[in-house]
This record gives C-alpha cells, structure tokens and sequence, in this order.
C-alpha cells in the first residue's frame, strides 16, 4: 500500500511525543509512514490521520480558528478522516465541555465526537496520577497517565466506551475518532497508537 501520512495538530501540547510514537508505531507495524506536525489547512487536506494532542484546549480552539484550520478539520471528519484526541484533544472533539468548577465552557470545540466532556475532572496538576486500566480492544491492561485530565460525562448512541477508570469514562470511539482522557504519548506503549494506524488503513483503503 501506498504511505500513511498522520498529521499532529501543531499548535500547542505534547507535539514531539505524539510524532515520536506514532512513528516508532508505524515501524513496529511494518508500514511505510510519515509523521509530522501540522498547522494549516492545506496540511490537513493532505494527510491521512490527524492526532490532537493534549496541552490547553483553550489555546488550541484559538489557534485553529485563527489559522483557518478548523473548517478544514470538521470537513475531512465528515469524510470519516481517522481522528485521535488526547486529554485537551478529546475536549476539542467534543460537542459540549463542562468544566469542574466553572459549569459549562465558553470554548472553541470542533462538534465532532457526540459527547459531553468535563474539564479537570480529577483536580488540577497536583492530583496528577497513573492508573492501570482495562482497554478490551488492546488485550493487556493499558498504563494510564492522568494529567489535569478530563472525563466523558454523557456519550450519544453512536459512541463506544473503550474504557472506564472505576465508574468514569476515560477512552471512546464514534466511527473512527478515538479520544482518551489520558495521554498515552507519554508511555512506552504503543498500542493505542497501532490500533489507531489500523482504523487508518482500512480506511485508506476503503
């Protein structure tokens, strides 16, 4: 098959982490790829994977706008484009975002993911913490790193729970958009990332 181009959402967040896994990712899996962050919208018409990494979804939301990016995104979305979101990326996904202490967002979202996404969930940067989670799709548990992170309060009917951290939703997926609430680019393990390659070529494909 012809190389896969995954784009990382350049603007602000884990960007180098997010490039360095997806790549050691796509050797893992054999594949001809290229990796590399994106900031426009002639950059997103051309690649075949986007990840919204995780950092300020705020500042993100801004950023898109300002740089005429997220027309761009929402329309390759609807031509079912795989879409990853993590932490701050699953906040931008989301069609509505409430924060922990505030109520509803006042926010730049890009309306794609048919959830409800609250803000800060788990406290701020000090109640950071890593959590052993059961992710079906990937066979073994997966290593979960929580990071001022969010959580999925309401999900519509095409959405699926990947996971859940005790009675919280932590990872979904409609169609082929996956969102975590945990950052897996700061892991040594791949397998999200590999799924995510996967939903990729079939798609590609298709």
């Amino acid at each position: 098959m012809s190389d896969i181009t995954v784009g990382i959402l350049g603007f602000q967040g884990d960007i180098e982490e997010h490039v360095k896994a997806a790549r050691h990712a796509i050797d893992r899996k054999g594949l001809k790829g290229i990796v590399e962050p994106i900031r426009g919208s002639t950059d997103i018409q051309r690649v075949d994977a986007l990840i919204i990494p995780g950092g300020e979804s705020t500042v993100i939301g801004i950023l898109a706008n300002l740089n005429d990016v997220t027309k761009t995104l929402q329309k390759r979305a609807y031509e079912d484009m795989p879409i990853m979101g993590t932490c701050a990326g699953l906040i931008m996904l989301a069609k509505k975002v409430h924060d922990r202490n505030v109520g509803e967002a006042a926010q730049t979202t890009l309306g794609l993911m048919d959830v409800t996404v609250e803000r800060n969930a788990f406290g701020r940067q000090r109640e950071s913490f890593e959590a052993d989670l059961d992710i079906p799709i990937l066979g073994e548990r997966f290593r979960g790193i929580f990071i001022r992170a969010p959580t999925v309060v309401e999900i519509g009917p095409g959405v699926k729970v990947l996971s859940k951290l005790e009675s919280r939703t932590v990872a979904v997926q409609q169609g082929n958009m996956i969102g975590t609430c945990f950052h897996p680019e700061l892991t040594e393990d791949l397998r999200i990332y590999e799924y995510f390659l996967d939903i990729t070529k079939k798609w590609k494909l298709s």
